[in-house]
């Protein structure tokens, strides 16, 4: 087997282990257990909490948790990246960050009664290493991958993850299904499935750690140190204004992956709150979406090789808006129509989030891929901010589910009419000066 190919093979695992964080923690259980928890953590006559003496609706915890977890990111991953790409010890990282945040996960199975901010304080931390592991496994992608073949090797990864979320879902939902039969509550279950998720991630990311390789920096790169980092971080900022084209795909990429990420973490609260949906209803369609997703990112992939995968994710984009404002409609109860909104989204899911990881990639300056992922990672698997904290704002203000997930077209539109105007061609050979044959 050639070196790259063992390499993209053990690259593709970490997509595996991952995915069941975003699946089955911030996709499907913890939103509803966390809402539960608070609500019995709200005592007051009000019905709301007080976290530092500011009112919370019990059923906004979730979307907000998700917005401070991500804002905190936007100033920690990318410097995760310099470090990265200055210590040139990525296999060290990836490890570090996957196993604190596998432990966080387990710590979630301690969570009960009223402890919502023992689970606040856990979500965060672990979905902080998450991102910061992504961050680090993302880097990897141009150095393992030709031009060419970035598209390829990116989707079949993401295909890869679809599917180890989806069979570790289904293992999770028989578990929940069967709860009373097994002698257990559904809070029990629930717990259940965070330790699988914990064991899972932590024993998978070891085939990684074994395939890839770090790399020397390249010539006439800064020393390595973390202090340093910060330094090369602030370069880094600046030196984006050398490539507009890139800045304005970062840009576009954050508006429409927010509303993505948003619509993902947040798909499970709105089909209990809103729209009165059974857990099992609930559960069964993000494991449809999994797999769905599974085939939809290689089809997207191959759609890709023959129209180029910028006009691919437009398409994909012009799917999202029909989603997001279908989904405002769904009756309540009606489960078929969940359903096939949840086929929908799986079609695209995959796709769009690979081809975007991969033309990304391609925009990224030689010796430093991690830092500008670590930008690109700001708005990337469970690190939405602005869309979750307009879904919050929404709910709060309007007490309309309804209402606050059609608010999130704007971040689709808005995304659609920024990529438009991105020339990736330009940005590839300003960035890596290299010529793909189709963008």
């Amino acid at each position: 087997m050639r070196a790259a190919t063992r390499e993209q093979r053990g690259w593709y695992w970490y997509d595996w282990a991952n995915s069941v964080f975003t699946t089955s923690v911030t996709t499907v259980f913890l939103g509803p257990y966390l809402t539960d928890v608070a609500e019995t953590a709200a005592g007051g006559p009000d019905g709301t909490l007080h976290p530092l003496g500011i009112p919370v609706s019990p059923e906004s915890v979730f979307p907000y948790l998700l917005s401070l977890s991500a804002l905190v990111q936007v100033l920690v991953l990318p410097v995760v990246g310099a470090v990265a790409d200055r210590t040139r010890r990525k296999r060290e990282l990836l490890g570090g960050f996957a196993y604190v945040g596998a432990l966080a996960t387990a710590g979630l199975a301690l969570v009960a009664g009223g402890d919502y901010l023992l689970g606040a304080g856990l979500f965060f931390l672990a979905n902080t290493c998450f991102g910061a592991s992504i961050v680090v496994y993302y880097s990897w992608l141009p150095e393992i991958a030709g031009p060419d073949e970035r598209d390829e090797v990116s989707s079949r990864g993401w295909a890869w993850g679809y599917l180890g979320g989806g069979l570790l879902l289904l293992i999770n939902l028989g578990i929940f299904l069967n709860a009373g039969a097994l002698g257990l509550s559904e809070g029990d279950a629930v717990r259940i499935c965070f330790l699988s998720v914990a064991a899972w991630w932590a024993a998978f990311t070891v085939i990684p750690l074994r395939r890839l390789r770090n790399r020397p920096a390249p010539a006439g790169a800064a020393p390595a140190g973390t202090v340093g980092s910060f330094r090369q971080l602030a370069a880094t900022l600046r030196s984006l204004r050398q490539y507009p084209q890139t800045m304005l795909f970062l840009a576009a990429y954050l508006l429409f992956n927010d509303g993505i990420q948003t619509v993902i973490g947040l798909a499970a609260q709105y089909g209990d709150r809103e729209l009165e949906l059974s857990q099992t209803v609930l559960i069964s369609t993000i494991l449809l979406v999994q797999f769905v997703a599974f085939g939809g990112a290689l089809l997207l992939g191959r759609i890709a090789a023959r129209v180029g995968a910028k006009r691919t994710v437009q398409g994909s984009l012009l799917v999202w808006i029909a989603v997001v404002c279908l989904a405002f409609g769904v009756q309540k109860g009606s489960a078929v129509q969940f359903y096939v909104l949840g086929a929908a989204i799986g079609v695209v899911l995959g796709g769009t989030q690979a081809l975007t990881r991969s033309l990304f990639g391609q925009m990224t300056p030689v010796g430093k891929e991690a830092e500008y992922y670590g930008l690109y990672e700001i708005s990337d698997k469970g690190t939405s901010w602005l869309g979750t904290l307009a879904f919050g704002l929404a709910l709060q203000f309007t007490d309309s589910y309804r209402i606050a997930i059609v608010s999130l077209v704007v971040f689709f539109v808005a995304g659609f009419l920024l990529l438009s105007r991105v020339d990736v061609r330009r940005a590839v050979a300003e960035a890596r000066g290299e010529q793909p044959v189709l963008l």
